[in-house]
């Protein structure tokens, strides 16, 4: 399987800064329902069941791999508030990251946030919990998605990769369209991912139609293989462009023409 957060991580300019504020936000939620559990309700519920009451947040950083984040930590008036974040979260962060990509790509589980949680030490937590969690988590991620480009994109660069993907209860090998972009400012960013069940020019045009919804604008070199649909696609969307085929697909094209007509010689 393709390590899918290593295909989408690059998608915010500051990469290491998106990622940090993906983390902080989901980290927060979990110790959110962690203070909901040892309260025994909701935050301004009047109930019997009420075991303590809210008394703010407290500031506390943790160590990731991508650097400090500054999480809020939730306050009881009666007794200590207690979290197993900082304790168990370096032996979760690639779950919590792959939950992220899942989210990016179709759509996160509610058996992979429940599994997230319980290796976070929450136990207990409700179905319809974990529901809002995966729900909250979908909804943050595709702000991303629908974010408009604030910048021109000048030299754009396309592909696609193939894995397999969960289609409903069963798994198919999908067409994953990635677009990856260089700003006049030199900063790389990929503004565009998104799974397909081939590489038809229709599945490309509808991902390009998107972007340029988004605000992609100043195109001037598209550059991809030599698969037709894709060459299709770009002209049609990118009037005015000029394509170049990659470097890469040039060569093994030069290669195989040339092991095929020293084989006919033979």
């Amino acid at each position: 399987m393709v390590d899918l957060f290593s295909l989408i991580k690059d998608y915010l300019v500051d990469q290491e800064a998106g990622i940090r504020c993906l983390i902080t936000w989901f980290l927060n939620l979990v110790m959110e329902e962690e203070a909901l559990l040892q309260a025994g309700a909701e935050r301004y519920d009047r109930t019997s069941s009420r075991k303590a009451s809210r008394n703010g947040y407290k500031p506390r950083t943790l160590l990731t791999k991508y650097g400090e984040v500054e999480l809020l930590k939730p306050q009881f008036r009666e007794f200590p508030f207690e979290t197993q974040i900082f304790e168990k979260y370096s032996r979760v962060e690639q779950s919590i990251l792959s939950a992220v990509a899942e989210s990016y790509l179709q759509g996160v589980s509610t058996r992979r946030v429940n599994k997230v949680m319980t290796a976070l030490g929450v136990e207990g937590i409700s179905a319809s919990s974990v529901s809002r969690i995966t729900k909250e988590l979908d909804e943050k991620v595709s702000e991303f998605l629908s974010k408009p480009k604030e910048y021109e994109i000048p030299y754009v660069f396309i592909d696609a990769t193939y894995l397999k993907a969960r289609d409903g209860s069963h798994y198919k090998n999908k067409a994953l369209f990635i677009v990856a972009g260089v700003r006049y400012d030199g900063y790389r960013e990929i503004p565009g991912v998104k799974l397909a069940d081939s590489e038809y020019s229709l599945f490309w045009e509808d991902l390009f139609d998107d972007l340029k919804e988004r605000g992609l604008r100043g195109v001037k070199l598209i550059v991809s293989d030599g698969h037709k649909g894709i060459q299709k696609a770009v002209t049609e969307s990118f009037i005015g462009s000029s394509w170049q085929m990659c470097h890469l697909h040039l060569m093994r094209q030069v290669l195989t023409a040339h092991l095929t007509s020293q084989t006919l010689i033979i």
